[in-house]
């Protein structure tokens, strides 16, 4: 939840959450603006001095313990050339405790409360992270950025404060260092069959009312088939995590993987319950349209992501939701295997009834939680410093990413090129040799955030296509900061989960036809009894009093 500090704009900015806030325009070694720590015995292979744009590299050779999500992509190797030019370069070792993508999040809540956790905890996307603030496993990380002049820097020029706001905890501090984005990189949206459309005489579709013209046709020539039969809806508690989170962009609210209890109503100047709101009514309408006709497969809310992938190459449905990887690695390589002539492509988010936008806040992506044992490490200001080099420096991010410059790739003129028999994505499928799965640079661990510049380097001709599409959208409005006070937010927590799980359970049960839409004032009557009128009423009473103690 979007929680921060406490009463008057004096004892707001004592607070150490927001010393990291009142620093962030600084750009020198770090200690100046230092918060209230002693950090001058935890110094030990740290740099002096380090500053913005400069090379980090440890005073003596260090190692420190990672999380790392293994993806079944490019499974981990230890010979990958990442692990040895980067400590090459920084004198540090990481000690990779690998898990399997599948168990990522559930091995990872296991380790942080058994204690047994590495120091650095990579790949969590917000809020995961609130899980583990109350039991003091996790280090409020906003403490310490005044060590990190890569990330100040970015949040400074790329305005990102609002953002960041929006991660603050109840004490004012946030616990997460997100990837930082210069611009909107949106990631999901419908791939749909081309070569299916052109022998119907079919265009790609722009709106919602188009895909569901376009499924409709396709069920009439394809009548023993579901036109949509989609994945990503194991391993979350929410079904159909990627659909919900795109179509909910078309109708402006936040829905699947993007999903809050509270939104911010930028014409009302209020938060509202979002699963209580007409757009969110909308929105399950649309889906329960699509299931009534049959146009979408009903086990797209439980399948497996095997299951969904395996009937589109069975041709037992035309259109899937994807992101660029999974377009390229995945079907595109895959399909025509099994199909001949079989053609796909992924298209910018239909548009809806908000119009062309994308959702606010979206400049964060996954990010990075310290384990509170790193404060112990005599070496804790030297991990915070290649911290800040690895994940927020533009050399750092542009060595996760591409690698070394004249090994795997080229550049010249702002242009990267993979040097010869190195493929990336698909990029040349007779190459001995990938960028990822051989040499362990782009991965998804390590290589996020960053300028446009950088970040669309790695674009395909897909993927710039659909993102140059999606940057001229509008973002939706940021909810502005609305800290509650530590018994206020002890109270939501209680509410919390229940609500939530009440908005994921009807939303299935809605859209699959299991409960009538008739009943969704009965459905929000069941949201009033627990509490949620309350809940919204918290949030609003904190943004009241904190827009009114700062002007």
């Amino acid at each position: 939840m979007q929680n921060a500090g406490q009463l008057s704009r004096r004892q707001i900015l004592a607070a150490a959450g927001f010393i990291g806030l009142a620093t962030l325009t600084g750009c020198g070694s770090g200690d100046d603006g230092a918060d209230a720590k002693d950090l001058s015995k935890k110094r030990n292979g740290a740099m002096r001095e380090y500053r913005a744009g400069q090379q980090f590299k440890a005073a003596k050779p260090l190692s420190f313990s990672v999380l790392h999500n293994v993806n079944p992509v490019y499974p981990m190797k230890d010979s990958w050339l990442f692990w040895k030019e980067l400590t090459k370069r920084t004198g540090i070792t990481l000690k990779p405790v690998g898990v399997p993508l599948v168990d990522y999040e559930k091995k990872r809540s296991v380790l942080i409360g058994s204690g047994d956790a590495p120091l650095l905890i990579p790949k969590t996307y917000h809020p995961s992270e609130v899980t583990f603030v109350s039991s003091g496993a996790i280090l409020p990380v906003s403490d310490y950025v005044h060590l990190m002049p890569n990330f100040r820097e970015k949040v400074r020029m790329w305005r990102l404060e609002p953002e960041l706001d929006s991660i603050r905890q109840s004490d004012g501090k946030y616990y997460l260092l997100p990837g930082l984005h210069e611009k909107v990189r949106s990631g999901y949206s419908l791939a749909l069959r081309t070569d299916v459309l052109d022998k119907l005489g079919l265009s790609l579709p722009t709106t919602w009312d188009e895909v569901y013209e376009v499924f409709r046709a396709i069920k009439e020539e394809y009548p023993d088939t579901y036109p949509f039969s989609d994945r990503w809806s194991q391993n979350t508690p929410y079904p159909a995590a990627a659909l919900f989170s795109y179509l909910g962009q078309a109708y402006g609210v936040r829905a699947g993987w993007t999903y809050d209890n509270i939104s911010w109503d930028a014409d009302a100047r209020k938060f509202v319950f979002t699963g209580a709101t007409d757009a969110f009514r909308q929105m399950i309408e649309y889906v329960r349209k699509l299931v009534a006709e049959k146009l979408v497969d009903p086990e797209s809310f439980t399948q497996t992501d095997d299951e969904a992938i395996q009937k589109l190459l069975g041709e037992k449905s035309f259109a899937i939701s994807a992101n660029p990887q999974e377009l390229v690695q995945n079907y595109r390589y895959n399909l025509p295997k099994q199909v001949e002539g079989a053609k796909i492509e992924m298209i910018p988010v239909p548009i809806g009834p908000a119009g062309p936008v994308v959702l606010g806040g979206a400049r964060l992506e996954n990010g990075v939680m310290i384990s509170s044992k790193a404060l112990t490490s005599d070496s804790f200001v030297a991990m915070v410093q290649f911290v800040d080099w690895l994940w927020y420096s533009d050399e750092g991010q542009r060595f996760a990413r591409w690698g070394v410059e004249g090994v795997t790739y080229t550049r010249s003129g702002g242009q990267y090129r993979l040097k010869p028999g190195i493929s990336l994505m698909g990029s040349d499928p007779d190459a001995p040799k990938d960028l990822q799965k051989d040499y362990g640079f782009y991965n998804g661990v390590f290589a996020y955030g960053g300028s446009w510049e950088l970040v669309s380097s790695m674009f395909g001709p897909d993927e710039k296509k659909f993102q140059d599409a999606m940057t001229r959208r509008e973002q939706l409005p940021i909810a502005p900061a609305h800290p509650l006070r530590s018994a206020e937010q002890e109270q939501a927590s209680l509410w919390e989960t229940p609500l939530r799980d009440t908005v994921t359970q009807n939303t299935l049960r809605f859209a699959l036809g299991k409960r009538p839409l008739s009943e969704w004032d009965a459905y929000v009557a069941e949201l009033k009894a627990k509490n949620m009128e309350q809940f919204v009423d918290l949030h609003n009473k904190a943004y009241e009093r904190f827009t009114q103690d700062n002007g």
